[in-house]
């Protein structure tokens, strides 16, 4: 029964009243730990509604509270003594200590605990004895020298508990954690604490630890070659990870990396623990009759030492037994973003992929995207349905990166299986049958109700794969399975399979995660005459009904997710046998007027799946004409159930936005416009039909919305049967070139931030004999021609304005000519609300971050014709604008300011008036685009 606040109050206020009844007692030392959280902490959650006993009998992973067990080992604590969560996702940490200890002043608790909620990337964390509620903010990486009061961000005495009621209950009581208060609270001064995320540490710590390996491996191994040292890097990296993350969960025994460099030749006992671990798991990351490198290398002793070292309690700030899947994932898809080369003298250096550089960086995606995409692919097919139905169903990543989406699939399968079990209990076998009986082999439960290593594991070969041109990124997508396969695992179940059932623990994935390219098969060798192994190796190759014959038998895999790579494919980063070999495979390509990677694993997707897909890629897939094909491949191969757009950035860093589409074979579903906000909440906007790829998808547009357009443009011309337009010059280092001055030969030069609506301003000057023009419009003449247009690139609606100077133009400006039409009229028309109405639902791209209008979406603007005398009266109030404008720029005093402003204002509205006017919208179409 849920508990009132009047109740809890009066039930916390008898607890304060017993403690202090018993303090002197509590803090002599005799009173433990566990009598703490039984007498009080335990009775304290409880009257904040949280379920501490589990009496609803839900399992493990859907507990509310999961109470850790301890490991101690030289006085440090493996695990946080509770786990507070919500439909399975932590919220926050509590870790429990006796009365006797100094909770406000001890180095040692608040380290502890600020380690966990750190390292599982939680807001904040809690440490309480009763008589002291500590919470500190995890945000920052601990330090073991760190006072008790670094990152504490309230503290509270029992002996105000009453006082700070209305506290605990708004933010630690499950009914306001379920309406968000809690998320509220630790987002109010998060920006104000700053942060130092453990994944970029971790990510900080795991390339020191390849520049040591590389530098001692390059230096002791003069045989090895460049592929062989990144190999046996990555394979020690992967290693130690696996085996320490091992070792924090309790099913290796604590310490043993540790112990191995005490003395003696270190990576060679190192080598020792691989070995076991090989006889143990079987998942060939230890597999040395394929790795025949690592067993022999030579590496200083030095290196060992600091990387193990720096691993363990006190000095490591990572507990590994709470780090989450996907802060893994992240650090080590921007990991693999670098490689060793080796100079002439053997020397390693760590450089950035080129594809990575191309690419402009690595994105990782994040975990709700990963969960969304999921839901609504895997999900959906998998509803309904039982276990031996769900074994055949086969998802696949055709660029799996480091596997956060297979990880994503995969965890959603367990959870599903777990459930399923739970509520439809497997019937016990008689005692004589034990083996097989409940926690036997055939059994998929343990006795506690938790998923079987060997349920795990066939879950996992039968429903997972994946595939990525890169090697290391393959062995990575693999570690971060077999570590999600080994979640919950205990040294106790670990044993039992090896020795109950007489089974290595894990499976080994190389029939399911792939190395290959996904968009090219062996028959590109067919129109090349020599093949060097640099080109074949580049190349990878790869035929997926070869390396999957029996899931092609069965006519493909039933759900594609991902995240393809985004890259506009060029003669300039481009291998011209590859760039012939789409032009010759793929119809997005070679009838595509833009060239982009991801276009090319969209189409792919038809022959890898032919029922459910849903990938998250550049949001100008929805608008841009350029993306006219593949839009229509889409619709030829699937009905898209559903495309999501956000308003704001996915991907930490990125210039790009980004949308969801998800795509079904045989659906007949309306296609649900979906919003995803900035807290990830999702709503839908509406149901389109989509039924024609080579125009834009108006997906914000309602029926009355659609027919303006179609009403607008069926009284127009296209801007680009109208006018010349060209793009301004795009200048290597034009920093180093512009000046503050002008010269005889120079002209002033036009950046995209000097313009505004109706008026420009310059305050550099360029001479062009010294531009270094590497792209746009070279030639000198076109800059020079007058009079003409600008139009600003970047924005979410139309900035438009008059030139008749002659002016050097930078590549963030437009340039219109027209013999046909008054450049005057037609300033009035680009830069009415109609038409910026009509760019912005229609034509604009990357509205999450930083709006532009490219080329070809302005060429697409609808331009009405209209008598001189019509055109004559919005010239008129064009040349009235742009003197007005350039008078605002220039005065410095507010009132005449307002007053310019209010002119200003009042001619924009008699051009709108009359645009309006010329293209016949009706009152209500006013409404609309007013609106």
């Amino acid at each position: 029964m849920q508990i009132t606040k009047e109740k809890a109050y009066e039930k916390v206020a008898r607890l304060v009243e017993q403690f202090d009844e018993h303090i002197d007692e509590y803090k002599r030392g005799n009173y433990n730990e566990h009598q703490t959280r039984v007498d009080y902490i335990n009775p304290f959650f409880k009257t904040l509604g949280w379920d501490m006993d589990n009496k609803q009998g839900l399992a493990e992973a859907y507990r509310e509270v999961i109470h850790e067990d301890k490991i101690k080992i030289g006085g440090s604590t493996k695990a946080p003594d509770y786990c507070f969560t919500v439909y399975g996702q932590r919220k926050f940490f509590v870790d429990a200590k006796k009365p006797s200890v100094n909770i406000k002043g001890d180095i040692a608790p608040a380290y502890q605990v600020r380690r966990y909620g750190w390292s599982a990337r939680l807001p904040i964390a809690i440490v309480t004895d009763f008589e002291e509620f500590s919470i500190y903010d995890c945000s920052k990486k601990p330090n073991q020298t760190d006072r008790a009061s670094v990152s504490r961000i309230k503290y509270i005495t029992y002996n105000n508990y009453l006082d700070e009621f209305d506290f605990f209950w708004d933010t630690f009581a499950k009914e306001n954690i379920l309406k968000g208060r809690f998320d509220k609270y630790v987002q109010s001064d998060a920006k104000k604490r700053g942060t130092a995320n453990v994944d970029d540490e971790f990510l900080k710590s795991i390339e020191e630890w390849r520049t040591y390996l590389a530098t001692t491996i390059a230096l002791r191994n003069k045989s090895l070659s460049e592929d062989e040292i990144n190999y046996a890097v990555q394979k020690n990296i992967d290693r130690i990870i696996f085996l320490r993350i091992c070792e924090d969960r309790g099913i290796e025994h604590y310490g043993d990396l540790k112990n191995a460099i005490k003395k003696g030749n270190l990576y060679q006992n190192l080598f020792e623990l691989y070995r076991f671990a090989d006889e143990k798991y079987n998942s060939g990351l230890f597999d040395f009759n394929e790795d025949t490198i690592t067993p022999l290398l030579t590496v200083d002793n030095k290196v060992v030492k600091n990387i193990i070292s720096d691993l363990y309690y006190p000095v490591s700030p990572y507990e590994f037994s709470v780090l989450p899947a996907d802060i893994l994932g992240s650090v080590y898809e921007r990991f693999l973003g670098k490689t060793i080369r080796l100079t002439k003298a053997h020397h390693a250096k760590i450089e950035e992929k080129p594809e990575v550089r191309k690419a402009g960086g690595v994105y990782y995606t994040p975990k709700y995207i990963v969960d969304y995409i999921v839901e609504n692919t895997a999900g959906k097919l998998i509803k309904d349905k039982k276990p031996k139905d769900i074994e055949k169903i086969k998802i696949v990543d055709p660029a799996c990166g480091s596997g956060s989406f297979l990880i994503g699939a995969y965890q959603y399968l367990l959870n599903w299986h777990l459930q399923y079990y739970t509520e439809n209990p497997p019937q016990k076998k008689p005692v004589r049958q034990s083996r097989k009986g409940v926690g036997g082999k055939n059994n998929p439960l343990t006795p506690d109700g938790n998923l079987t290593t060997a349920e795990k594991k066939r879950i996992l070969l039968n429903n997972i794969y994946g595939v990525d041109i890169d090697a290391q990124a393959v062995e990575v997508t693999k570690l971060n399975l077999l570590l999600k396969a080994l979640e919950g695992e205990t040294n106790a179940s670990i044993s039992k399979q090896l020795t109950f059932f007489n089974e290595r623990v894990l499976p080994n994935l190389g029939d399911n995660i792939k190395c290959g390219n996904s968009l090219i098969g062996t028959d590109f060798y067919d129109d090349q005459l020599v093949l060097f192994p640099e080109q074949i190796k580049k190349i990878n190759a790869f035929d997926w009904d070869k390396a999957f014959p029996e899931i092609f038998k069965n006519g493909g895999f039933d759900v594609v997710i991902g995240n393809p790579p985004y890259l506009k494919l060029t003669a300039n980063n481009s291998d011209a046998e590859i760039l012939a070999y789409y032009q010759k495979n793929f119809l997005s390509y070679s009838g595509g007027s833009s060239k982009n990677l991801f276009q090319l694993f969209l189409e792919r997707v038809s022959y890898i799946s032919p029922k459910l897909f849903s990938f998250i890629v550049p949001e100008a897939l929805l608008t841009t004409k350029s993306n006219g094909k593949i839009r229509e491949i889409l619709l030829q191969n699937f009905n898209l159930n559903s495309i999501v757009t956000f308003d704001h950035f996915v991907f930490e860093d990125a210039t790009i936005g980004t949308t969801i589409i998800v795509g079904e074979k045989n659906s007949k579903e309306k296609t649900k416009v979906i919003k995803i906000d900035t807290v990830k909440q999702e709503k839908t906007i509406q149901k389109i039909e989509l039924s024609n790829g080579a125009d834009p998808w108006d997906i914000y547009l309602d029926d009355t919305s659609i027919r303006l357009f179609k009403k607008v443009m069926t009284s127009s011309k296209l801007m680009c049967e109208l006018v010349e337009m060209s793009k301004g010059m795009v200048v290597k280092n034009r920093k180093d070139i512009l000046t503050q001055f002008p010269t005889k030969k120079s002209y002033p030069f036009l950046l995209g931030n000097c313009m505004s609506r109706y008026n420009y301003h310059y305050d550099k000057y360029a001479e062009y004999e010294k531009l270094n023009i590497i792209g746009g419009t070279r030639v000198l003449k076109k800059h020079l021609i007058t009079p003409r247009l600008l139009i600003r690139r970047t924005g979410s609606y139309l900035c438009a304005t008059y030139s008749d100077k002659q002016e050097l133009i930078e590549s963030t400006i437009y340039i219109l000519r027209s013999e046909q039409l008054n450049l005057k009229f037609l300033l009035g028309l680009i830069n009415s609300k109609l038409l910026s109405f009509y760019l912005s639902k229609r034509l604009v791209t990357n509205t999450q971050g930083f709006p532009q209008v490219l080329m070809g979406q302005l060429a697409q603007l609808p331009i009405i014709s209209a008598s001189e005398q019509e055109q004559k009266e919005i010239e008129n109030l064009v040349d009235n604008l742009l003197q007005l404008n350039k008078g605002l720029q220039s005065t410095k005093l507010e009132t005449q300011r307002q007053q310019l402003q209010r002119a200003i204002d009042h001619a924009e509205n008699k051009i709108d008036k009359l645009v309006y006017k010329l293209y016949g919208l009706t009152e209500e179409e006013i409404g609309i685009v007013e609106k």
